[in-house]
């Protein structure tokens, strides 16, 4: 069985630990306190899920899902995410996160900026421009016309390769929006973000294509 470590436990990293047990995946999941404090939702997602500490899991893992803000100061395991894929959520917020000057700048994206942090995983952003809330009613089968979009951005092709491999099993086309370079274009603000209710494959290229870099100043 594969197992999937996802470090952060809100409302997106507990999502998609359902969406994945669902599809016959274990789970080991972490957030910023001790594992005993997510007993609950360990409880609701049931036996194929296992708290852990943010090491811990990553090192079980054969693949990791980041569901957590990035900082600048590094806080993710290096040494137990090497040589692994790791999917990165994450969207930048400077309400929330404060002002990155290197990101307002345009020089390097979010999504760099983690590879940078990670030199030997294989970053590749992910389920960053669909609402958590709102993702098991936008899925849907292989084949449905219409059928929701989702982007992938990486550096790594076998990178994208999982996200689409994933993004399927969950119910969703994919758009390949690499490298990581590239990936300010499904970024909060821009057409694809906006449109994250639903949009179909044709659609989602259309939005990435009509993108514009937004610096903050």
């Amino acid at each position: 069985m594969t197992v999937i470590s996802i470090i952060g436990a809100g409302e997106v990293g507990s999502t998609l630990a359902r969406a994945a047990i669902g599809q016959g995946y274990e789970v080991v999941i972490a957030n910023s306190r001790d594992p005993q404090t997510l007993a609950r939702l360990i409880a609701r997602l049931g036996p194929s899920a296992h708290a852990a500490t943010a090491t811990d899991a990553a090192a079980a893992a054969d693949f990791a899902i980041v569901a957590a803000p990035l900082k600048l100061a590094n806080d993710m395991p290096v040494e137990q995410l090497a040589g692994k894929i790791v999917l990165d959520t994450n969207n930048y917020m400077p309400w929330r996160d404060g002002h990155f000057p290197v990101i307002d700048s345009g020089k390097k994206t979010v999504h760099e900026v983690r590879q940078e942090q990670l030199p030997t995983s294989k970053v590749a952003k992910a389920f960053t421009h669909i609402q958590a809330p709102r993702f098991f009613a936008s899925g849907s089968p292989a084949g449905t016309p219409g059928r929701h979009a989702l982007s992938a951005s990486s550096d790594f092709p076998e990178a994208v390769e999982l996200v689409t491999r994933l993004y399927d099993e969950f119910g969703f086309d994919t758009v390949n929006n690499s490298p990581l370079s590239e990936s300010w274009r499904s970024g909060p603000g821009q057409p694809a973000w906006n449109a994250h209710l639903h949009q179909t494959r044709e659609e989602l290229a259309a939005h990435l294509a009509q993108a514009r870099p937004i610096v903050i100043v």
